[in-house]
């Protein structure tokens, strides 16, 4: 049986990340895509210009109208936008306890411009993240979840790990790829046990949507059934891939997209 997982997130009109990216992932993955829209957004590779937050109670009624009708698998939760949205989606959610719940913590756009609103992290904080099974957040959103200092080391990285844990997900990722340095490793810490996912950085500026791309593909093998661990490798795996063949897309000037269906497009000359 094919796996059901929603996507709520917001939009990106260019594809690259938001909504279309975690649509990509989840059949790149082999499971269909549902989406809830929490905002629309004006944006392409070179930046957002404009955010445009759908109203919470709208939000709810999308999310309530795919759970009265369609089995859900895992959830994938992306940009909230709002306070508001953040409690409406909380609310939605809680009484379909049970399934994976993989929150990834979208603040910032990669070309800097804020996608949370400042009164939406207390929320987020409180109402969203003890829902959540699994929370996948990078160095910088680590640090405002906790209100600490953005991690520079490995051992301030496993240090956030566990405080994330303890605010009640399962499991907590927390990606290094701001670390400096020539690696990019994340950290799994979940139920008492540690795992680093090693990977050598890369040098590309088509890294828009990566993390809504990673968290997509890791809410997938969770859908299919798949350990925490095993899951986010795959994941960590799939996404490493479609950054390397990402130069096989031509896709605006700026932060291009990644190659989500590298493994199923051929080039024009390859068939031939």
């Amino acid at each position: 049986m094919i796996p059901n997982v929603l996507s709520i997130a917001g939009s990106d009109p260019s594809g690259g990340a938001g909504i279309q990216a975690d649509l990509k992932a989840f059949s790149a993955r082999g499971c269909y895509g549902m989406a809830a829209l929490t905002a629309l957004t004006a944006q392409n590779t070179q930046g957002v210009t404009g955010v445009h937050p759908v109203p919470p109670e709208f939000v709810a009624a999308q999310i309530a109208a795919i759970f009265a009708d369609i089995r859900v698998d895992a959830v994938k939760i992306g940009m909230i936008a709002s306070a508001g949205i953040a409690l409406a989606v909380a609310d939605a959610l809680r009484p379909h306890a049970g399934i994976p719940v993989v929150l990834d913590p979208v603040m910032v756009a990669k070309g800097g411009a804020s996608l949370l609103a400042d009164d939406a992290v207390a929320a987020l904080r409180g109402a969203l993240l003890p829902l959540a099974t699994h929370v996948t957040p990078n160095l910088p959103e680590a640090a405002v979840l906790l209100d600490a200092a953005e991690a520079a080391t490995r051992e301030e990285m496993l240090a956030q790990g566990r405080q994330l844990a303890a605010l009640g997900p399962a499991c907590a990722i927390v990606k290094g790829g701001h670390l400096p340095g020539g690696e990019s490793p994340d950290l799994m810490v979940a139920q008492d046990a540690l795992c680093w996912f090693e990977a050598p950085r890369r040098d590309t500026k088509n890294t828009h949507g990566t993390g809504c791309t990673l968290s997509s593909a890791f809410a997938a093998e969770l859908a299919k059934g798949q350990p925490d661990a095993e899951a986010f490798a795959a994941a960590k795996s799939y996404v490493a891939a479609a950054i390397a063949a990402s130069d096989a897309l031509d896709v605006g000037h700026g932060h291009g997209p990644t190659h989500h269906f590298h493994a199923l497009w051929r080039l024009p000359e390859e068939t031939a």
